[in-house]
């Protein structure tokens, strides 16, 4: 016998089946896990007197909206082959209560073959094709009522079984595209950190040691409007200790797509630290700005989510005194920086 797995609120406005379906999730697996080769493209023009800080903040930007669109994929695939997988457990059973209702009827034809003769009705249930026999008007008269309960127990087994398999076909054509789209998002990702790193490594040692995101001249009008921040505790046990196990991993290196326990990018850091609380947060920054109560910039506390730009591409955890701590971007490392560092869109309190 096979064996079967059991399976907003208002807030700051600052602005055939189961052997085919196993093996494309693995295909699907071993395409994501593969290497990651660079992809050479050539550097979005610099605006017209546009410094060098400005312009990395702008490709560390595209960056991240890439990473965080990768990220978004990448969950979407495997919520799907976690589908696939419960559809193949279930077409496994079903397949398996055919096989028992064939069984039985097969046992009744043999009864009655011992008994002298096969009832043509028998020969009907037992052909490969179940349905037709329903048609047989003739040979429903000559079933008796086991025969007849047996036999719609099957049909409606195939039916419920037929459903699956189409069910698993569709999960599998859906995992088809989110793997594909899982490679155009890793391009744009190698692409926009190419030129982010050609950037990058052409400022001096100097400029590369004391640049921070958001160093252009807008973020430094921004962070003259900043509010005072109140130093006030964690709003709950949990954000204390989400707090506390974002301050355990400073200094891991950022790495698009990562979420832990060693390296992150900046969302997949938000969700490591919550989620050593208890708390489950979703897996972008966009996804993580609605994922809790929005409070004002002057009520921030400690284990508070800031979101920083217009697209949300970037989340840092506020952890008191004007400061947060973030995955800033490749290259660098988990780190505090100034709360006022981008633009900041929203803080959310999970």
């Amino acid at each position: 016998m096979a064996s079967h797995r059991r399976a907003p609120q208002p807030g700051l406005a600052v602005r055939t089946t189961r052997v085919t379906v196993l093996s494309a999730a693995a295909a699907a697996t071993a395409a994501l896990s593969g290497g990651t080769a660079q992809i050479a493209a050539a550097d979005p023009a610099p605006a017209a007197g546009q410094d060098t800080a400005t312009r990395l903040d702008a490709l560390y930007q595209q960056a991240e909206q890439a990473t965080e669109r990768y990220d978004a994929a990448q969950e979407r695939a495997t919520r799907l082959r976690a589908d696939l997988a419960t559809l193949q457990d279930r077409a496994a059973q079903g397949q398996q209560r055919v096989n028992e209702l064939r069984d039985d009827l097969g046992a009744l034809a043999a009864e009655q073959y011992r008994g002298g003769a096969l009832d043509p009705s028998l020969a009907l249930l037992l052909s490969d094709d179940p349905e037709r026999s329903l048609d047989q008007a003739a040979a429903l008269d000559r079933l008796g009522a086991r025969q007849t309960q047996q036999l719609h127990q099957l049909q409606a087994a195939e039916r419920a079984l037929d459903g699956q398999r189409s069910q698993a076909a569709g999960k599998l054509a859906e995992l088809t595209q989110t793997t594909a789209e899982l490679g155009r998002r890793k391009a744009a990702v190698q692409r926009a950190l190419a030129a982010a790193n050609r950037a990058l490594t052409a400022l001096s040692p100097a400029q590369r040691a004391g640049y921070t995101p958001g160093a252009g001249d807008r973020a430094s009008r921004d962070r003259a409007l900043l509010p005072d921040l109140p130093d006030l505790p964690a709003a709950s046990g949990r954000a204390a200790l989400a707090v506390a196990a974002a301050r355990q991993v400073l200094g891991a290196p950022y790495v698009w797509g990562a979420t832990g326990p060693h390296a992150f990018d900046c969302s997949g850091l938000m969700q490591y630290a919550y989620g050593r609380a208890g708390v489950a947060l979703p897996r972008t920054s966009q996804e993580q700005m609605n994922a809790g109560r929005r409070v004002p910039l002057d009520q921030a506390r400690p284990g508070d989510l800031v979101i920083y730009r217009g697209d949300a591409s970037h989340v840092a955890m506020y952890v008191g005194g004007g400061r947060v701590i973030h995955a800033p971007y490749p290259g660098a490392r988990v780190r505090y920086d100034p709360v006022g560092m981008m633009p900041i869109t929203a803080v959310t309190r999970p």
